[in-house]
């Protein structure tokens, strides 16, 4: 691998209809490299054939290279997809196929996982991708994991991330991997972003409540269990309101919802903790008696487990109170940016 001072060729895939931000962001990442003059790295923009592209913003963008020239890139980037999911194309598959062969590495960042899968460089592997696209991608590639949980995943020679953002994380993680965690903490700095951020996207994931339908038996239970999180929710208490046994509530709930009673309660405390601690000076333990978690050991290891950051972590990072309080109180701090 490239060590400092060393020279590494980026080629950036670019389309029709992709956004500035994931056009720019591998650019901006890598390109800091050489600012910081810990490497001598280039990028360059490709597609399917030389010419131009226009953005999903109305950007024309010329001067984009025809795709050889990912023949001689160490890593090759994609940095989106298209928000209908096409399929990848054959030239695109092709050049990532051969970059991959001749030993470069292959990057899908956001919905660019898609076209790295099209490719067939994540066969049995685990991947990444945006949480809206989560299950098109598994569906589509049943011989991939897809793991919705993290910020990216990497294998070494192919590298996945998740939504948006997460890129920047992920390319950060290609600094750090070839130039170690002093020269990514120097490129993250100089961009004014985080290093290493704790977490994945789990944080940002939306979970609203299935749609029910007026003569479902259990919609009025799920609006019961709602009212009455703080209170112990067994099986059998939601049946007894449902008015049903046991064994005929769980099959109806599993229909209704696509899921059990236990991951059901589960996943509102967890919302309801969100939320709370989001809007909330509430302390943690007051917070998880709300909750009906019973103890506040059990709301972290839940809450753990679900977001992959603690509650405490959760709080400090999405408290919208504090948000609004900053925005009314304090100006913006200054930011130094490099000439």
């Amino acid at each position: 691998m490239p060590t400092s001072g060393g020279a590494l060729r980026v080629a950036v895939y670019a389309f029709d209809g992709v956004t500035m931000f994931h056009l720019s962001v591998p650019q901006l990442v890598f390109d800091e490299v050489t600012r910081q003059g810990l490497g001598d790295w280039t990028t360059v923009l490709f597609s399917d054939r030389a010419g131009s592209i226009r953005t999903a913003e109305g950007y024309p963008i010329g001067e984009v290279r025809g795709p050889s020239a990912a023949r001689d890139a160490d890593v090759v980037v994609v940095p989106s997809w298209f928000e209908d999911g096409r399929a990848a194309g054959p030239t695109l598959r092709r050049t990532l196929a051969e970059a991959h062969g001749r030993g470069a590495t292959i990057a899908g960042l956001c919905l660019g996982a898609v076209a790295v899968a099209d490719a067939g460089l994540l066969s049995r592997r685990t991947a990444v991708t945006h949480w809206q696209a989560v299950d098109m991608l598994a569906a589509r590639h049943r011989d991939v994991v897809v793991d919705a949980s993290v910020l990216y995943v990497d294998h070494g020679d192919v590298l996945t991330s998740a939504g948006t953002a997460s890129a920047i994380d992920a390319c950060l993680h290609l600094v750090r991997g070839r130039l170690g965690a002093a020269a990514a903490n120097r490129v993250a700095r100089s961009l004014v972003v985080a290093p290493h951020r704790e977490g994945g996207q789990a944080q940002y994931i939306e979970r609203p409540l299935p749609a029910q339908s007026a003569n479902d038996p259990i919609a009025a239970v799920l609006e019961w269990a709602l009212r009455h999180l703080a209170e112990p929710l067994p099986v059998e208490r939601l049946a007894g309101v449902a008015h049903l046994s046991r064994r005929t509530f769980i099959r109806a709930f599993q229909a209704s919802t696509g899921t059990t009673p236990a991951v059901w309660v589960r996943q509102r405390r967890l919302d309801e903790a969100r939320r709370l601690l989001e809007s909330t000076d509430l302390p943690v333990d007051q917070v998880a008696a709300t909750c009906g978690f019973g103890s506040t050991v059990t709301m972290r290891q839940c809450f753990t487990a679900a977001f992959d950051t603690s509650p405490s972590e959760y709080r400090r990072r999405f408290d919208a109170r504090a948000a609004d309080d900053d925005a009314g109180r304090r100006e913006p701090p200054a930011i130094r940016c490099p000439p």
